[in-house]
């Protein structure tokens, strides 16, 4: 009997993991639903036009992951175009994930 209570407690706990990782969508489903590609492009190639650098960049592939999260997060940019923060859109976890995704399109 303790056994059979064991295994639906890991089954329970594994399906509210997968669920919750779920729920929270992948980096590449958060990069494409929150308008991140609009500007950014679908692989990262950035938009010459709003001064947008790709992801491929120099400045971007040194950035840390902690730089990045902070720009997503609290917005970034100078001049007339300037990125939006996201602090109120997303998770930080949504944010993490999304930052896993553009050191994928680094690559």
């Amino acid at each position: 009997m303790k056994i059979w209570t064991g295994i639906t407690l890991a089954t329970i706990l594994a399906a509210t993991t997968v669920t919750s990782a779920f729920a929270q969508g992948s980096g590449a489903d958060v990069y494409t639903s929150t308008k991140c590609a609009m500007c950014h492009g679908a692989t990262g190639t950035g938009n010459a036009g709003m001064k947008v650098p790709p992801f491929k960049s120099p400045d971007a592939i040194k950035a840390t992951d902690t730089a990045l999260s902070a720009a997503i997060k609290n917005g970034a940019g100078t001049g007339t175009i300037k990125m939006p923060a996201y602090a109120a859109k997303l998770t930080d976890a949504q944010i993490k994930s999304v930052v896993a995704y553009i050191r994928t399109l680094q690559k």
